[in-house]
Order: C-alpha cells, then sequence, then structure tokens
C-alpha cells in the first residue's frame, strides 16, 4: 500500500547521509520532497502541513550524536511524526461489562463491509468470544446470503434469514437472540450504498438508537484515497463513530487514506483489510505502519503472523528430525505446507528490517504462492515409499510423477535437487551443536536457497 511513499522517502532520507549537522537549507530540500511525496500518496492537505512543521521545527539544528548518522536522526524525528498522526497508539475494541457486546458495521456498497463482519467475528472467535452475526441488508440481492455463507465458512452463528422482513425488525430479532443464546459479541451488518444519502443514514441512525452499540465501526475502501476520508466525515457527522476499518490496503492505494483517517475524523485506525482470505484483517498498530512506510520492516507482524499460521508441533517434529540428521520427502511437504499457510511471502520478506532496499528484486523474485503448490503437487504424486527414499527416483517414476502433478520433469528434477540440498544441511546437524547448527542453517539459506541465486539478494540473519 505504502510502495510509492516508502521509495520517495528513502529517496530523501539517502540524500542526508554523512552530514555531521543538519542545516537549515538541508532541511528546507528535505521537507520539501516530503511533502510533494505525501501530496503524491494522496495525504490530506492539512495533515501534511501539520506533518511538515512539526518535523522541521525538531530537526532543524540537530547536533549529530555520537556514532549515529543524520539521517538515523531524522529517521527517527520523521518516525515519530507518522506515529503521531497515524493516532499514536493502537486503540482495541471496547467491550459491553453485560453481553451481548454489540458491534455495528457501517460503510458504503462494495467496501468490504460483509466480508469484514466475517473477518472480525473471526478474530473474535480466536480470542474465545462466542460470536452471532446478523445481516440487516435487505436491498442488496443475496447480501444476507453471503453473510450465512461467510458464517458457515469459518464455523460461527448468523441470525436465520426471514423473508421480508424490515433491517429495525431483524435488529430487535437479533438482540433478542444474542441474549438469549448467551453470545459474547453481536456483530449488526448495516446496508451500504453506492453513495451517502440522507435516507440511508436516518435507518441507520434509528438502527443505531435501537441497538445502542457499544462499537460503531466505519469500513471504507483504502483505495479510494481521499474520498475515504470525506466519506467518514459524513458518517462521523451522523454517527457516534468508534473506529474504523480500512480494507484492501493491500492493493495499489498509495496510503493517503491512512495518513489523513485520525486526523481529519479524530477516530481511529482499528483493523486493516490486508488480504481476500478470511483470516486476514490486522490490528492496527501505528508504530509498526509507521515503521513499514519508512522500509524498517515489522518483525512484530512477521512474528505475530508466524505463531498464529504455522502448526508449532508439526514445526517440532521436523526440528526434531532435523537435529538428528533425518530429512525427506515428507518432511519437505510439511514445510512447504506450513510456508503456503503463512501467506505470501513477498509480502512477508518485507516485513524483515532492511529488505525495502531490495524491494524491486523482490518483487521479480519467482516467489510467488503457485510454486510451493506446484512444489506440493509433486510431493503428493509420490508414493508413500517414494517420499520416504527419494534415492528411488529414476526417470520413469519422474515421469509419472510429473503427469499426475501437471508439471514438466524438469520441475521434478528441481524439486529432488533441493531437496538434496537441504537433506545435506540436516544430516551435518546432528554432529553439531545448536549454535553451530544456526550458523550452517544461515550459511544454507543464504547461499544454497532461493536468495542467492541472483533473484533477490543475501539478508543478515
Amino acid at each position: 500500500m505504502f510502495n510509492s511513499l516508502t521509495d520517495r522517502l528513502g529517496q530523501v532520507l539517502n540524500k542526508i547521509k554523512g552530514r555531521g549537522i543538519l542545516t537549515q537549507e538541508m532541511v528546507d530540500d528535505a521537507m520539501r520532497e516530503i511533502k510533494i511525496a505525501l501530496l503524491e500518496a494522496d495525504v490530506a492537505l492539512p495533515v501534511v502541513k501539520s506533518f511538515i512543521n512539526s518535523v522541521k521545527e525538531q530537526a532543524v539544528g540537530q547536533n549529530i550524536i555520537k556514532s549515529v548518522q543524520p539521517a538515523q536522526q531524522v529517521v527517527k524525528i520523521v518516525n515519530d511524526a507518522l506515529i503521531n498522526v497515524l493516532g499514536e497508539a493502537n486503540t482495541s475494541l471496547n467491550f459491553s461489562p453485560v453481553s451481548p457486546t454489540i458491534i455495528m458495521m457501517v460503510g458504503l456498497q462494495g467496501s468490504g463491509k460483509t466480508t469484514s463482519c466475517a473477518k472480525l467475528a473471526l478474530k473474535l472467535k480466536k480470542d474465545g468470544k462466542k460470536v452471532l452475526m446478523a445481516s440487516l441488508d435487505i436491498y442488496r440481492p443475496a447480501a444476507q446470503k453471503q453473510l450465512e455463507g461467510l458464517g458457515e465458512q469459518i464455523e460461527t452463528d448468523t441470525l436465520p434469514i426471514i423473508p421480508d422482513q424490515k433491517p429495525l425488525d431483524i435488529t430487535d430479532r437479533a438482540l433478542k437472540e444474542a441474549k438469549k443464546g448467551a453470545y459474547d459479541v453481536l456483530i449488526l451488518d448495516t446496508a451500504g450504498r453506492l453513495h451517502v444519502d440522507n435516507i440511508m443514514m436516518e435507518e441507520i441512525r434509528l438502527i443505531s438508537q435501537k441497538a445502542l452499540p457499544t462499537e460503531t465501526l466505519l469500513v471504507v475502501d483504502s483505495l479510494t484515497g481521499q474520498d475515504a476520508v470525506h466519506v467518514a466525515e459524513t458518517f462521523h457527522a451522523s454517527l457516534p463513530l468508534t473506529g474504523i476499518i480500512l480494507t484492501r490496503i493491500d492493493g495499489d492505494a498509495r496510503g493517503g487514506a491512512a495518513l489523513s483517517m485520525k486526523s481529519i475524523t479524530g477516530q481511529p485506525i482499528k483493523f486493516l483489510g490486508v488480504g481476500e482470505k478470511i483470516d486476514a484483517l490486522e490490528v492496527f498498530d501505528p508504530k509498526r505502519i509507521a515503521g513499514r512506510i519508512l522500509g524498517m520492516g515489522d518483525v512484530v507482524g512477521l512474528v505475530e503472523t508466524a505463531l498464529e499460521k504455522i502448526n508449532h508441533q508439526d514445526a517440532l517434529k521436523i526440528t526434531e528430525r532435523m537435529m538428528k540428521g533425518q530429512f525427506d520427502m515428507n518432511d519437505m511437504l510439511a514445510q512447504l505446507q506450513q510456508i503456503k499457510n503463512i501467506g505470501d511471502v513477498k509480502s512477508l520478506m518485507m516485513m524483515i528490517p532492511g529488505m525495502a532496499k531490495f524491494k524491486e528484486k523482490i518483487e521479480h523474485a519467482d516467489m510467488d504462492s503457485s510454486i510451493f503448490k506446484r512444489q506440493e503437487a509433486i510431493i503428493l504424486s509420490m508414493t508413500p515409499f517414494e517420499r520416504r527414499h527419494p534415492n528411488v527416483l529414476k526417470a520413469s517414476r519422474k515421469l509419472r510423477i510429473a503427469k499426475g502433478a501437471g508439471v514438466t520433469v524438469n520441475e521434478v528434477n528441481k524439486l529432488l535437487k533441493q531437496y538434496e540440498q537441504m537433506a545435506q544441511t540436516m544430516k551435518k546437524f546432528k554432529k553439531m551443536g545448536p549454535l553451530t547448527a544456526l550458523s550452517s542453517m544461515k550459511s544454507f539459506f543464504s547461499g544454497t536457497s532461493l536468495i542467492n541465486k541472483g533473484r533477490f539478494p543475501p539478508f543478515n540473519m
């Protein structure tokens, strides 16, 4: 989402590297370029002016700290200013002391509101909450069926559909069902429109008065840029909004909505929709987003993603076998499936500090998820015996496997070569202590894997 802004800010900061003192002229030049970068990113003009004034005030005349380069000093100042613009601290959901907590989702049609309801329900379910979803959208064809289908997908209850029932009546029924069923959270999916109109706002106001929601979350599409901010202003003028969910931030948005929303509306961004998958909802953290914008990565986000999506029992089994020098195609299959579960590898790479400078090479690297799917298909086309004993794979077997997986024999050979390299490294672990093994793993992943074969550069572990 912030790729363009990250590139521009990186260029500005690189220009002042190697300087001992930040002069007025240097700061003015840098601020002028940062201002242009923010405006091109579709950040609201009042926000840009406030941001520039804040950074300029702190940067002028700053003496270099011993062992710290001026660019790092400016990065710290810009980073703090970004955090301030984004909201300073992440704001979590409020929960009612008496169940159920009622969350009302509002927004324009097409903003991803219904899907966001399901994403939020899944996140709350993982936190141990019993959730009920109810669709109040009687206008968009199949809207209620869509929420019902999403509920089945995440195994979360939805209010049964009664044809021709009005939104206020559905709200009343949902409130009664939530109390009767002892639900912790009730999520109300209100109807959206293609544009903000008086009839729409009046209906939502009446629903809000009846439901008295603890949270009223506005769902806006980040791809709409400044229009998203204008929509937020309009809704906030009519409803007591408590937070915002920005969707499609994984798209080609310029970032202006995220950087403008808090300052213009006064309401915190609480969640980010980071993909199409039902689990692609991320808690908004200003500090981590600022780090991503400045190309400093997001180690916390990377670790959280790994902790949430990696099967730890399987990972432990693989590790134990590695330390014993054991490694077969079943282990490789398990690793591929773990990687596939984590998600977009390129996005994860960009969360590693220092990798932003290699963004272009990473973008062009042959690392999309389809590679892992093809490799998984190859291994699944092998017999159990072949997976345990890959050395038996000769020409005829390879041809059969390739046909079964829908790939070429050359792809099968590449996978087997990759396996052999990994297996050789794993065999060495049996004779190593943990620290030596870690060093060897670093050498392996820097030298023999995808990382250092011209696709993208090595990095420090």
